[in-house]
């Protein structure tokens, strides 16, 4: 439900997106539109089965939701739960593996072309 036409602001309705998948499970893409290349936010339900991937532009905040597990960063096992936030710079090979719902909010916007896989 994307309103950018001439107004300041966007809304979305997370229920009202439907899911794609992606390296880590299934994400939820809000404010997904052309002109907007500031941020982009994401509800992301993680697989058990997430990938190793990287970003070489994008930066991400993973902001965990529910459940346990741990992120892999560039190789190092790191324990998350409800209320624990991750900056991942460019170039950090991660994935989340666990039973998690997390808020990841990627900037400058999402972009499909700068998702890496080893």
């Amino acid at each position: 439900m994307s309103t950018a036409e001439t107004k300041n602001y966007l809304i979305e309705r997370f229920d009202e997106i439907e899911p794609t998948p992606c390296p880590c499970g299934q994400a939820r893409r809000a404010f997904s539109v052309p002109e907007n290349t500031t941020a982009t936010m994401h509800l992301v339900d993680i697989s058990r089965d997430s990938a190793v991937h990287y970003h070489k532009k994008m930066t991400e905040i993973y902001f965990v939701l529910e459940g346990e597990g741990h992120l892999e960063l560039d190789g190092e096992i790191v324990p998350v739960q409800p209320m624990t936030a991750v900056f991942i710079k460019p170039g950090c090979r991660h994935r989340a593996v666990g039973n998690l719902k997390i808020i990841n909010v990627p900037v400058p916007a999402f972009d499909p072309e700068d998702e890496w896989l080893d």
